[in-house]
């Protein structure tokens, strides 16, 4: 009986152990560097760097390149 017991427990840790070895590939670096480039939208157009929004993309803007001519797309910003 013990036998029987012992192989159910061991079943189930199994199966616990598979589960969580899943749910951590889900989540890979490669999955997050994949996300994070894809929020990236705007693209400066001097440095060419990337920046999540217009408001941040101003604001790099006008720290980096002031003086440069601000674009048409962030004077409305």
């Amino acid at each position: 009986m013990a036998r029987g017991h012992q192989k159910i427990q061991s079943q189930q840790k199994a199966q616990e152990k598979a589960a969580k070895l899943k749910k951590q590939q889900g989540h890979g670096l490669s999955d997050q560097m994949k996300a994070a480039q894809k929020a990236l939208v705007f693209s400066c157009a001097v440095c060419k760097s990337q920046m999540p929004d217009p408001k941040t993309y101003k604001q790099h803007f006008e720290n980096k390149h002031p003086k440069s001519e601000l674009p048409a797309d962030l004077k409305d910003v």
